[in-house]
């Protein structure tokens, strides 16, 4: 009798716990796990903005597949559409050569990629950080303007180079805007022509708080640390335009300005709409088991689904948070394992820990459990809750090393030239521009599996 096939698309956080759940929780005859991902890494998503900054190196944040799992076979390449009435899975490989892979049951981890709105020339002149790719190229994007503001007579190029936007008061954005302020302000010391004074960095989102999730008090102390190191935050404000040397925002004021780093929010895959089922905001509808009801045998979980909180319950939907995915990871693997032995399947709940936000240095702000910290405590649990979260030692090294390293010998603010020639846009480094529609995914399926 043939092995039932269980296909996982995506290795981020959700994926890469499911499929390891399933190597311990199945033996190698009760099933054939297979992972659907471009990269041989799982992504540690809440460190990029260390690797902006160049704290870590982006091989820390990577971590390896391979070491992770022992038996999960891993296809390299991206989903580009499904089909589950046909049971297929519509596979773009790195080389470009479009397969199709079969199952019997399904695991949609995805993820998501950077959300954007109909702002003139945000998706030309934007980055994002919601790749490794894209944190390695914002460094040496930041270093190349410090080196040609440098090199520069003409005082209007000089200050456009030197301002610096983020956009975003979420997690990514603040931790983004605090650890590129270090980096600025540590390698200003190596360019003797120019005057610190000079760099500005902003931070800006259209809410009334920054980062709210985190409560009156401690939200409060992460503003008054990031403007007590000079930057300058708005609320309530958002981008009107983006052009190549400026940035307009909604209260009228145009910045001189050649560095916007968007943040502001994160959109499922667009996978999702390859199929044609139900969502809620974007996101895949799914049970309280994650089930997507109109399919049998697949499951949906992580940023592309929209998963009740049963926690919070009202209604509410999880947050696309690195917490939830790997627990729904678990879960959903769980899940899998029952379906197969003809049990009963558990809902997912899970209460939230809290959280933590790393402001670069010695300055944090954690909630950990409802506990509030400010300062080195916090640092100390931020710390401590990522390298736990390292899903290998090798990882977990790699990060302690770098961060020692970091804090004694501090950093050379060497640029690699990493694609400092190419367009930089969203699509380029986050790959939304390669999936099909539902019609062409009918098409390709009925005509790969025509192929055998």
């Amino acid at each position: 009798m043939e092995r039932p096939r269980i296909l996982i698309v995506g290795g981020g956080f959700a994926g890469l716990e499911c499929a390891r759940r399933l190597e311990r929780k199945l033996a190698p005859s009760e099933a054939e796990i297979s992972l659907v991902t471009p990269f041989s890494y799982q992504l540690y998503l809440p460190l990029l903005p260390h690797v902006a900054a160049g704290v870590l190196t982006p091989q820390s944040v990577a971590v390896s597949l391979r070491r992770s799992m022992r038996r999960t076979h891993i296809v390299p390449g991206g989903a580009i559409g499904v089909d589950p009435r046909s049971k297929v899975c519509v596979v773009r490989k790195i080389t470009d050569e479009v397969t199709a892979e079969r199952y019997d049951y399904l695991v949609l981890a995805p993820g998501s990629v950077t959300r954007t709105f109909d702002i003139p020339g945000l998706t030309d002149y934007a980055r994002g950080m919601k790749t490794l790719a894209e944190a390695t190229y914002i460094r040496d994007h930041v270093i190349s303007q410090l080196d040609l503001a440098s090199a520069s007579v003409d005082t209007r190029e000089m200050e456009s180079r030197l301002q610096f936007v983020v956009v975003g008061g979420g997690y990514a954005g603040t931790e983004t805007a605090a650890c590129l302020q270090r980096l600025t302000t540590a390698a200003i010391r190596r360019y003797p022509r120019l005057d610190p004074r000079l760099i500005k960095w902003h931070l800006i989102d259209i809410a009334p708080k920054l980062m709210p999730e985190l409560g009156e008090k401690l939200g409060q102390q992460a503003l008054s640390i990031l403007r007590g190191r000079g930057v300058e935050v708005s609320l309530g404000v958002s981008v009107a335009e983006v052009g190549a040397e400026s940035v307009k925002f909604t209260d009228g004021r145009t910045l001189p300005c050649r560095t916007l780093i968007w943040t502001a929010g994160v959109a499922a895959s667009p996978l999702i709409g390859t199929l044609d089922a139900e969502t809620v905001r974007g996101r895949i509808a799914v049970t309280a088991e994650m089930r997507v009801p109109q399919f049998e045998g697949v499951f949906a979980l992580g940023d592309a689904a929209a998963v009740p909180d049963l926690a919070l319950g009202d209604g509410a939907v999880c947050p696309p948070t690195a917490q939830h995915a790997a627990r729904q990871g678990r879960a959903v693997a769980d899940n899998l394992v029952a379906a197969l032995h003809k049990q009963p399947l558990e809902p997912y709940y899970h209460k939230d820990l809290g959280l933590v936000v790393d402001l670069g240095g010695k300055d944090a702000v954690s909630k950990p459990a409802g506990i509030e910290l400010h300062g080195l405590p916090a640092q100390l649990v931020a710390r401590s809750y990522h390298m736990m979260a390292m899903r290998t030692n090798v990882a977990k090294f790699r990060v302690g090393a770098n961060w020692l390293l970091n804090a004694t010998a501090g950093d050379d603010f060497v640029r690699t030239g990493f694609l400092a020639r190419q367009p930089a846009r969203l699509q380029d480094f986050e790959y939304t521009d390669v999936y099909l529609t539902r019609d062409q995914v009918r098409e390709h399926a009925q005509a790969l599996l025509a192929k055998g």
